[in-house]
């Protein structure tokens, strides 16, 4: 089998490679989740979390977003100010809420394509971008490194899509008894 694989028109081998392989299988996992649901089936919370199978699609579609950005513009891209994490406003704490929830409007197939156009932007930026630059994290109580390089947001990322997935996969099990897995 070979090392090196197509994205975005450029070729990956090595390390890339591998970085961009863990990503999409993470993110084939995540999407796999939600084949053949509705939207109605998509917003269902199936557990006692708030958690839904397009819930959890459009957090990760955000989060992938914001690390591409810091990737890019290191600390500038996450200006969260000086929010007290612990003490957070009503209405900062139902935007982060709204993050993890379709809203009104939203549909499933709508969700996937945007989460398919961020990822596209990510596998471009990863055939490119050098990945020992180091940017400053912004101070939040769930940061316990002060730095990380583009290679470890890269990391992160494919952390956060597997750990999401996972979820999912849960949740979707609890709905209607498929699995991603097994």
């Amino acid at each position: 089998m070979s090392t090196t694989m197509k994205a975005t028109n450029t070729t990956l081998a090595g390390e890339r490679a591998d970085l961009h392989q863990a990503l999409a299988n993470a993110r084939h996992f995540l999407r796999f989740t939600a084949t053949n649901l509705t939207d109605q089936q998509a917003a269902a919370r199936t557990t006692v979390s708030e958690l839904s199978v397009g819930g959890l699609i459009k957090h990760v579609s955000a989060v992938e977003l914001q690390w591409q950005q810091f990737m890019v513009r290191g600390k500038a891209a996450m200006d969260w100010g000086d929010v007290d994490f612990y003490n957070m406003p009503p209405q900062a704490l139902e935007a982060f809420a709204a993050e993890f929830a379709m809203q009104p409007g939203e549909t499933l197939e709508g969700l996937l394509e945007k989460y398919g156009k961020i990822a596209q932007e990510t596998d471009s930026l990863l055939a490119s971008i050098e990945l020992d630059t180091v940017h400053e994290l912004p101070q939040a109580p769930w940061f316990v490194d002060t730095h990380w390089s583009v290679r470890r947001t890269l990391l992160h990322i494919i952390a956060e899509t597997t750990q999401h997935a996972g979820h999912a996969d849960i949740i979707r099990e609890s709905l209607d008894g498929q699995k991603s897995m097994g």
